[in-house]
């Protein structure tokens, strides 16, 4: 992996993106920003599921001016996601806010951006250039079509209006729609560029096909070291972004604190309710942030091998189980106890690493 921690390191409040191996985890609210306190609430919400970041769309006015409140009562940095007026560019910078997105070939003339740019510079607030396959320059278009060409081309665009103002405080993105061109499009940019990368597969879907479509674009991309922060949009509730953001970071060694609960696939040898055990495990463990891996095997025949990479877990059977632990069978017991034995285990499992790492 040697793309991600050879890009710019650019610091968004006190979260460094880029110049490292951490990928940081982003989301954004779908609250109406100007309301302050459901907006506070989501924000909350997507910190305590594990958001690093969290953008709020800068709309009118009255969203930019609610922005100064918003910065100082939220628990992480915020980003403001503006189109085309440079106004609320100002205003967000002058509220404090951490991180600015907007497209500085969108915004009128020079003039305009070079307030903005020199905002930024006072403030110290990096820009974010967000290109999107759905809505690129005509001209471009006509001249290389809908393509990944037409995409590099139009962050060469934006960039160029950047650094020609001695700006390099950079992030930038080129969210496609199809899996395969977005891994084209930010292959290409970061051979270009030294610029850390916003990762993301815009306009996914609904929570089962935009989790696939996701995986499936964003996976090759961070194997190969490219992508310094990332969002999963999901058409649902912003807080199961994260949820899948740090369960695919987690799959691919990325993200270490998540709870990981592997079960088997289940066949004709299942004498329990693995299904049920499965999800009271998963709900059991929803809150805790830590790393550890649980199995939950569906008969003894292959449970001693399968649980041998687990923290801890079970085997059931027909009238009663074995429980795991650090790979090595810890005891036998009746069916009845079989959860209620794994749960006191990750209870000492998480004390244990609260004890240790929690000061």
């Amino acid at each position: 992996m040697t793309n991600r921690i050879n890009t710019r390191p650019v610091m968004v409040g006190n979260i460094q993106i880029g110049g490292q191996n951490k990928v940081v985890i982003q989301s954004m609210t779908n609250t109406k920003t100007h309301d302050i306190e459901g907006t506070l609430a989501q924000i909350n919400a997507l910190y305590q599921e594990g958001c690093d970041l969290v953008r709020v769309a800068v709309l009118g006015k009255d969203d930019a001016n609610a922005l100064k409140e918003l910065v100082e009562r939220a628990p992480c940095p915020l980003v403001a996601d503006i189109h085309f007026n440079y106004e609320f560019a100002l205003i967000a910078a002058d509220a404090g806010i951490s991180k600015i997105r907007i497209n500085p070939g969108n915004i009128g003339n020079i003039e305009n951006t070079k307030k903005v740019v020199l905002k930024c510079q006072e403030k110290k607030i990096p820009i974010r250039i967000g290109i999107n396959s759905g809505s690129l320059p005509l001209d471009l278009v006509n001249k290389y079509g809908w393509t990944t060409k037409a995409m590099i081309e139009s962050a060469r665009r934006h960039i160029e209006i950047l650094e020609n103002l001695d700006f390099y405080d950079i992030v930038l993105s080129l969210k496609a729609t199809e899996p395969l061109m977005a891994i084209e499009a930010y292959s290409l940019a970061s051979q270009e560029w030294n610029y850390p990368i916003h990762l993301g597969i815009t306009e996914a879907g609904s929570l089962h096909t935009g989790t696939i479509k996701s995986c499936a674009g964003l996976s090759p991309l961070l194997l190969q070291g490219i992508g310094d922060t990332i969002r999963i949009s999901l058409s649902t509730d912003p807080i199961a972004e994260v949820e899948v953001c740090k369960r695919l970071l987690n799959a691919l060694d990325l993200y270490q604190n998540v709870v990981d609960v592997i079960a088997c696939p289940t066949c004709g040898r299942l004498e329990y309710e693995l299904f049920t055990v499965v999800k009271e495990i998963e709900e059991y463990t929803k809150n805790m942030k830590f790393p550890l891996k649980i199995a939950i095997l569906g008969c003894v025949v292959n449970g001693p091998g399968e649980a041998k990479q687990a923290d801890v877990g079970i085997a059931g059977g027909k009238n009663g189980g074995i429980i795991f632990k650090k790979g090595k069978i810890f005891k036998t017991c009746q069916q009845d106890e079989l959860v209620p034995e794994l749960k006191k285990l990750i209870d000492e499992e998480y004390q244990q690493w609260l004890k240790n790492n929690v000061r």
